[in-house]
């Protein structure tokens, strides 16, 4: 893992120091903190009434308690030291154990489950991502610790997708779901718009 570490430390070096730079990464990783940034998006989601504001609602406290109790769980198990040195910046200053990475664990997690279609998803996924490189980039975690984070995150996130799709009926997740379900069925274009309707 040190070796790991060290080399992607290393490539991360050139960009510390680049107010710009630093500044995007604080940003990121506050938007992440205490999983504000999906608040917000589940607020979006859950504006009008009716089965997409249960998913949005039902999605968001899946997966802010699963990656905060896996989170923790995982953390007292293994008890990592922090980086010696963090970023000077305006964030929080950590003080739990370093592996997994909290702040990337809970983004992955929340991607997956919070996504309604493909692209929601994949946008999800990509602000994780920027997470994860923000907490490296800090120096708040090992870069071991964020892939673990990711890891963990996605495989908690994909797990609690289906089940907050099936307790969620007749939202966009699940008609999704239900739709693909359907062609693999030999269901044809017409039986399925009209499964739809």
């Amino acid at each position: 893992m040190s070796t790991i570490d060290e080399a992607v430390d290393a490539a991360f070096e050139p960009l510390r120091g680049r107010p710009g730079i630093d500044r995007a990464a604080a940003l990121v990783s506050n938007l992440a903190d205490y999983g504000l940034i999906w608040v917000l998006l589940a607020g979006i989601k859950a504006r009008r009434r009716g089965p997409d504001r249960r998913r949005a609602v039902v999605a968001l406290g899946a997966a802010g308690f699963s990656s905060l109790l896996v989170s923790r769980i995982v953390k007292r198990a293994v008890e990592r030291e922090r980086p010696d040195e963090h970023l000077s910046a305006a964030v929080r200053t950590p003080t739990s154990s370093s592996f997994p990475s909290g702040h990337t664990l809970a983004a992955y997690c929340t991607a997956f489950i919070l996504g309604d279609s493909d692209v929601q998803t994949a946008a999800n996924v990509g602000f994780a991502t920027a997470v994860a490189a923000s907490r490296v980039h800090l120096r708040a975690h090992h870069p071991t610790d964020v892939i673990g984070g990711a890891v963990i995150g996605s495989v908690l996130g994909l797990g609690l997708r289906p089940v907050v799709d099936l307790v969620t009926p007749g939202s966009k997740g699940r008609r999704r779901s239900g739709r693909r379900r359907g062609r693999g069925a030999g269901m044809g274009r017409n039986e399925v718009v009209l499964e739809e309707l």
